[in-house]
């Protein structure tokens, strides 16, 4: 299943997955979303789309601005 907003990603990112979003893992995801040549990214944009990774980068942009 694809989280389609914020606050059941959020529940997948940090209950079923145990991730916590700390500061660092946050600001090392964006890095390489930010990066759309990175090659981890381009697999992501390749199998869940560019919609759901714009979501996903504002996702993880949202909670950045939280901590």
């Amino acid at each position: 299943m694809i989280p389609q907003d914020f606050e059941t990603w959020h529940d997948c990112i940090t209950k079923k997955c145990g991730i916590t979003l700390r500061v660092d893992f946050v600001k090392s995801r964006l890095a390489i979303y930010r990066q759309r040549e990175h090659p981890e990214t381009s697999e992501f944009i390749r199998l869940y789309g560019m919609d759901h990774y714009q979501q996903i980068v504002s996702w993880f942009e949202r909670v950045e601005k939280q901590l």
